[in-house]
């Protein structure tokens, strides 16, 4: 029987992977065999993430503690990454945040802050695996996460930085596709919906907040741990070679309505 989703020997960097999303798309990852580089700022984070990784799947699993705001740290990163393994064949740009206020009052250094983040981080990550990785071996698989406010605008929690830079992401993920395609490599985002991670609980948790979820989620509920696992792996194996360029919402529907 053909296993569609195996990684094995496959190495993937994942940003953002100290906690979240960005542990639950690793261990899908590691779950097919696939070597994870879990990358964030908080080193002691990653320590946990990787010993848990190895312990549960028995893949290896090796931190990078990365500011993907830093150029410097970002080319450093990937070349420790080349130097142990000699290749990168998949990333997950997942390193992100989130500032909700009124568009009114939000300062140029909260607007700032988010596209350097969530879409000027991600294309810094991205160059630098492309250029020392991907490129030369004519072969790779980056998956940005974007969101499926970078689809569409938002009438309950004003975040109007996250929704530009997300639609930033997503533009992006279709120019690097059209750009990259002749090397081999695919680029393709994930939009998600209303997951609980800890950047989210404390909204999502509320009762206000469910209300309206309700309404306006056709499935009338928020993500579970696990429903992002098979896009990301889907898009990340050998069974998704020939696509690239798409913006791929995980939202139970929001967007469609």
């Amino acid at each position: 029987m053909n296993n569609y989703f195996d990684l094995t020997g496959r190495v993937a960097i994942v940003t953002g992977c100290s906690t979240g999303l960005g542990v639950q798309m690793a261990k899908a990852l590691a779950s097919q065999g696939c070597i994870i580089i879990p990358v964030a700022r908080r080193y002691e984070m990653l320590q946990e993430v990787a010993k848990m990784l190895t312990d549960k799947f028995g893949v290896e699993a090796h931190p990078i503690r990365c500011d993907i705001t830093d150029t410097e740290n970002v080319n450093a990163m990937v070349q420790e990454v080349m130097d142990k393994y000699g290749r990168i064949d998949i990333l997950i740009n997942n390193a992100g945040t989130g500032a909700v206020s009124p568009a009114e009052n939000i300062t140029d250094e909260q607007f700032a802050n988010e596209m350097n983040i969530d879409l000027f981080g991600s294309f810094k990550v991205a160059r630098a695996v492309a250029k020392q990785a991907m490129i030369p071996a004519k072969f790779g698989r980056i998956i940005n996460i974007a969101s499926m406010y970078g689809l569409v605008g938002n009438k309950i929690a004003p975040a109007s930085p996250y929704h530009a830079a997300k639609g930033g992401v997503v533009n992006l993920t279709r120019a690097l596709a059209a750009e990259w395609g002749k090397h081999g490599i695919t680029v393709n985002a994930i939009c998600p919906g209303y997951f609980v991670t800890p950047l989210t609980k404390e909204t999502l948790d509320s009762a206000w907040f469910q209300e309206y979820a309700k309404g306006a989620i056709p499935q009338e509920r928020y993500g579970n741990e696990g429903e992002l696992d098979t896009a990301a792996l889907f898009l990340s194996s050998p069974a998704s070679s020939y696509v690239t360029g798409v913006a791929l919402p995980v939202d139970g529907g929001y967007t469609c309505i």
